[in-house]
């Protein structure tokens, strides 16, 4: 082996040193930003996991606040944006999601030979992970109810988790925690292969891992 091949041996080498602590740093960078989140995810979605049955965790408790009946004057009726731009001039309320359908209340006048349809409801939420409301709106009425519903902290946790009532900010930060989840696992893979040949990846906790993955989703999804 001459000069120039040892050269280009470490050049290659101290490369891939670099290249190594870079990642472990990002990782490391990464796993202090999401730690809490993690944490929090993790808790929250263990809770959900075991929600049904008769030995179901305590999900928290949600509590009707108040109903009220609103009247929906014309120029909210022609559109579900159109009726959230009324509810938030008015009532101050920011609808945060807004759904037309499934088919609800309220007939549409029948045809010839034919019943009338159910005409879709118009379904508006928001509020916060404590404090939500609901209204559902069936197009052509003049009245509209609107629901009002309290949560326990734990209820409300919940409800984070699953994206509900943290309003842009909180998507904002949870779709960070998320980007930061798939880079933590790809520089954590990218670092246990390093090094390693394949037979010693195959019987290694990562081999275990992706058997048991295989095994346990092949029945979910098929």
């Amino acid at each position: 082996m001459n000069a120039t091949t040892l050269s280009a041996s470490a050049t290659a080498r101290r490369r891939s040193n670099t290249t190594y602590r870079w990642i472990r740093q990002l990782h490391l960078w990464i796993g202090a930003w999401g730690a809490l989140a993690t944490i929090i995810y993790g808790f929250t979605g263990l809770v959900m996991n075991h929600r049904f049955g008769e030995g179901a965790w305590p999900q928290g408790d949600t509590q009707e606040a108040g109903r009220a009946t609103l009247q929906i004057p014309m120029e909210a009726r022609v559109t579900p944006e159109e009726l959230s731009l009324w509810l938030r001039k008015t009532q101050g309320l920011d609808a945060q999601v807004i759904r037309k359908g499934p088919p609800g209340g309220g007939r549409e006048a029948p045809r010839e030979g034919k019943e009338g349809k159910a005409a879709p409801k118009w379904s508006l939420s928001g509020g916060t992970a404590s404090d939500s409301w609901a209204l559902e709106y069936t197009p052509g009425q003049d009245k509209a109810e609107l629901k009002r519903n309290s949560h326990t902290t734990m209820a409300a946790f919940n409800r984070l988790h699953k994206g509900v009532g943290g309003g842009w900010s909180w998507l904002l930060l949870a779709d960070s925690f998320a980007i930061g989840m798939l880079l933590l696992g790809i520089s954590g893979i990218w670092m246990w292969v390093r090094g390693r040949t394949a037979k010693q990846m195959v019987v290694s906790v990562m081999g275990v891992s992706i058997v048991v993955l295989v095994i346990v989703l092949g029945p979910a999804l098929f």
